[in-house]
Parts: C-alpha cells; sequence; structure tokens
C-alpha cells in the first residue's frame, strides 16, 4: 500500500494547492523564503490541472484542505489555532475545519444508526435533527431518546472514512519514507515513527466505542475539577460507528462575541483551559489530545464542558516528571537544572557538553519572560528550537509528540480568549504544586511502596528463584569466561535482597 503509487496522491496536493490558490496564502503565511516559494509554484504549476477544484465558495487555504481529505483536514485544525504562526486572517478561514464542514444526508446517519444498535431508529429516537456539526470523521445530530425524553448529542462515522483515511496516511509514510532516504539529516526526527504515532491515535477516533471508554475514564479522572465537566456516555445508545451523549447547552468556546454578551471572563477561561490541560497531563497522565474550540463549550453556570474523545494522550509517570521540571527549570529560568534534566533523561546524547546545551536553552527561554505574550513569534521561536535540537543531536521523542501538539493547540485556544495571556504565569502554580507531589521524601517513600508491593507479590517464588540461581552458579557453561555473570546470577541475588528488602518496608507504611 505505501509504494510509489503514492507519489500520485502527493502529487495532486501540491496540485491542488496550486489549483485553490492555497499554496501563496500557506507560503506568505509562513513567511517562506523566495527559493522554497520558487520550488513549491515549479513543482506545483505544471501538475496544477490535476489539482482538487474543491468548493470555490471556501477560502483558498480551508477549500484546498477539504478536498483532500481528513488527514489534511486534521492538520488545517490545529493550525487554526495558533494565529501567532501562521496570521489571524488564515487561522480565521482555517476555523471552519473544526465543525462547520458539509455534512453527509440526515437518512444516511440514521440508517448507519439502526445498522450499527439493531434496533428500528423509532425505537429508540422520538426526534432526530438535521446535522448540527460536521467534522473530519464524523458529525453530530441532536436526539431525544424514546425511554427517558432526554435530549442527547449522537455521533456517526463519515461513510467510507477508514478508506479514505487510510489513503492519506499511506501517501504520508512513503512521503517519510522517501524523505529519511533523500535528506538523512531528517532521519534523526524519525519521520516514520511520527507518523506511525498519528496514525495509532487518529485510528483510535475510526472506532467510537473506544471512544466512549475514554470520556468514561476522563470523567472519572476529572469529577473533582471546579468549572469542568463531561457529558455522560449513554452506553446502551453507543457502538463502534455511533456515540450517544449527554446533551449540552452552551456558547462555542471559538465565539468570542457571543462569550461577551454572555458575561463570560474570557481571560478566566483562557487561563483555565491552559490550568485544566497541565492538571491533566501533570496529575492523571491522560489528557484531551483535541482541544481546540470546536470540541468546547461554555455552560451558563460558566463551566467549560469538553467533547469529542477521539484523541486522548497518555504518559507515564517518570515522562511526567521529567516533563515537569523541565517545565519547573524553564520557569524559575533554571536553564543549568533543565539542561541536565535533559541529560539524565537520554533526550540528549551524554557526549553533548551539558553548560552549552544550557545556555541554548537560556537563549530560547529568556525572551519570553518580562515580554507581553502577543509580541512573541511562536514561529520564530519554534524555529530556533529545531536549530537548538538538530545542533545538540536530540531526537523525536514519539511518546510526547502527542503532549507537545496539544500544548500548541491549548496555548493558541487560550491567546483566542486572551491575546495577552502568559502560558508560564498560568503554568507555574500547577506545576509548583506537582513537583511537591511527586519529588521529594514523600513522592520516594510512595515510590518504594509501589515497589514493594509489586515485588511481594512474587514473594511464594522467591525460594525457587534463588535455588535456580544458586545451580546456576554452581554448574557454570564451561565456555563462560566469567562463571555466573552469563546467567545473570549476582544481579539476581542483589534484585532478591533489594526486594526482600522492599517487603518489609512495605509492611511498616
Amino acid at each position: 500500500m505505501r509504494g510509489p503509487h503514492n507519489i500520485w496522491r502527493l502529487i495532486r496536493t501540491g496540485a491542488t494547492l496550486e489549483r485553490t490558490g492555497a499554496m501563496k496564502v500557506v507560503l506568505d503565511a509562513f513567511e517562506a523564503p523566495r527559493s522554497i516559494r520558487f520550488l513549491a509554484h515549479a513543482l506545483g504549476k505544471p501538475f496544477m490541472w490535476l489539482g482538487y477544484k474543491g468548493d470555490p465558495s471556501m477560502p483558498p487555504a480551508t477549500r484546498a484542505l477539504t478536498a483532500l481529505g481528513p488527514a489534511y483536514i486534521k492538520f488545517g485544525q490545529v493550525l487554526s489555532t495558533r494565529p501567532d504562526v501562521v496570521g489571524q486572517e488564515l487561522a480565521d478561514h482555517l476555523r471552519v475545519l473544526q465543525d462547520k464542514l458539509p455534512p453527509f444526508p440526515r437518512e444516511e446517519a440514521m440508517a448507519e444508526v439502526e445498522r450499527e444498535l439493531e434496533r428500528p431508529l423509532s425505537e429508540m429516537f422520538s426526534e432526530f435533527s438535521e446535522p448540527i456539526a460536521a467534522a473530519s470523521i464524523a458529525q453530530v445530530h441532536k436526539a431525544r431518546l424514546v425511554e427517558t425524553g432526554e435530549e442527547v448529542a449522537v455521533k456517526v462515522l463519515r461513510p467510507g472514512i477508514e478508506r479514505a483515511f487510510r489513503r492519506d496516511i499511506d501517501a504520508f509514510y512513503f512521503a517519510a519514507g522517501v524523505i529519511e532516504k533523500l535528506i538523512p539529516g531528517t532521519r534523526r526526527l524519525r519521520p516514520i515513527d511520527v507518523i506511525t504515532h498519528f496514525d495509532g491515535v487518529v485510528q483510535g477516533e475510526l472506532d467510537l466505542r473506544l471512544e466512549s471508554a475514554a470520556a468514561s475514564e476522563f470523567a472519572a479522572n476529572t469529577k473533582d475539577d471546579e468549572g469542568f465537566r463531561l457529558p455522560p456516555v449513554m452506553w446502551a445508545y453507543s457502538a463502534r460507528r455511533v456515540m450517544t451523549l449527554g446533551w449540552v447547552d452552551g456558547v462555542p468556546l471559538g465565539d468570542n462575541a457571543a462569550l461577551d454578551a454572555a458575561g463570560h471572563d474570557r481571560r478566566a477561561l483562557g487561563e483555565r483551559v491552559l490550568t485544566l490541560f497541565l492538571r491533566h497531563a501533570l496529575r492523571d497522565g491522560y489528557f484531551h489530545a483535541d482541544m481546540h474550540q470546536g470540541n468546547m463549550k461554555v455552560a451558563p453556570d460558566g463551566d467549560i464542558v469538553a467533547y469529542d474523545f477521539g484523541i486522548m494522550g497518555h504518559i507515564d509517570e517518570y515522562t511526567r516528571r521529567v516533563y515537569a521540571e523541565i517545565l519547573y527549570g524553564f520557569i524559575r529560568r533554571d536553564y543549568r537544572r533543565v539542561a541536565e534534566v535533559h541529560f539524565e533523561a537520554g533526550y540528549v546524547p551524554a557526549d553533548r557538553d551539558v553548560d552549552e546545551f544550557a545556555r541554548a536553552l537560556r537563549a530560547v527561554g529568556e525572551p519570553i519572560f518580562g515580554m507581553d505574550a502577543a509580541h512573541i513569534s511562536m514561529g520564530r521561536l519554534l524555529s530556533y528550537l529545531f536549530e537548538v535540537t538538530e545542533k545538540f543531536g536530540m531526537q523525536t521523542r514519539t511518546e510526547l509528540i502527542l503532549l507537545q501538539r496539544t500544548m500548541v493547540v491549548v496555548e493558541g485556544v487560550a491567546r483566542s480568549l486572551d491575546p495577552h495571556i502568559n502560558i508560564w504565569q498560568v503554568a507555574r502554580p500547577v506545576v509548583e504544586d506537582y513537583i511537591k507531589q511527586s519529588i521529594g521524601p514523600r513522592a520516594v517513600a510512595a515510590d518504594l511502596l509501589k515497589t514493594a508491593r509489586v515485588l511481594a507479590r512474587f514473594g511464594p517464588r522467591l525460594p525457587g528463584m534463588v535455588e535456580a540461581a544458586l545451580i546456576a552458579q554452581a554448574n557454570p557453561a564451561r565456555d563462560d569466561p566469567a562463571p555466573g555473570r552469563r546467567s545473570g546470577v549476582w544481579p539476581a541475588l542483589a534484585g532478591l535482597a533489594v526486594g526482600a528488602t522492599l517487603v518489609l518496608l512495605a509492611g511498616n507504611f
């Protein structure tokens, strides 16, 4: 599937950008140098007639991405939250990609609901509206349950979306492979691994049973978060291609005029969006990874209500601690410690100079502090960070891709609510609280207890493990130059000793 036939797809991508006029818009937005502009137009114009026409009523960039398919639309959704990167005009044009795409017919959605839930629609819903929101992968209908009369939101996947998305991803895989072969310098970024990670994440959106489970877990984690709530999942009316949630009234988070008219404090909302994301990522290690304006409302009581849980992020506890220490170091402007954390975590090769890396990080961090956030060019900042990572041989870490991507989206959402918000000032109390809870004597004691509990489960097997280790020590292989080492006897015995100690400690907690 990922062979040269994908060249045709990539050619049509460039041709579509050229035909719709999006090529110039995108190049202007990113302030591309003259050489890149010449190359892009030289490759695009000869094949322009092969490009998709798209909807002429849409702005060029939106028109092109919509015509190209769901994976491209997802990319546009991310850019729509970053007016400081692509400019306010392009960001406004791309925002329609979030929930205002052309819907498919109501009748097709109703038929899909009946097939998936294996019941006549009239037995389940007394009302079933025309589509009220249409996104790249699914659309939503407002309905009313026959059994209780409760209003609900019914999400239905687009017909044939699985096949369409696979076509786009296959082309991305092919492009990533070609880039790695032709431009060796990009290999440290592991473009194929990046696409693999993105592929796995979005595949979760194509099975609404997984999204329902994600919503349920997320709700359990955040049930005590003030000013934040989720609509309940209606499990009896959900399946692989259909998901039903409780209905929520509210103002879309991207409609500033409506938020002002309703009397909501946009500055407070922006700060809360940032705080909630950091709290969920650090405290729970499980966060909403698609937090653009189209996936959040503000309820009449002021609560932020999130929905669309197809993309959720997960990071393990160790990575959360590393991430928190890096953030905390930047907040305190302790660039030496930030550099040390990168080396300790293996993010930077050990043969590089820590002091030099700390100075490079200072050049990244210092412009942020004491400056109005509206005057910081995130595009230039990201460009400089790329140069730093290339210089020090850092590799792309796939487990942090979704976290980093969501951080970009959330900051963009917050800035759309309050252009002067400073992410570092808002982040500080959340990160400091996490540091207190996860790093220090109390955290060490908790870690020991967890380790002891795990090792305690192996208690009945300890005698057999010791006996096997002693037998292996007494009968080493004849060709083993270092008896006992090949079988790992001494590390095993050391581990058993530590395990026994921890089991004793566990009994004292």
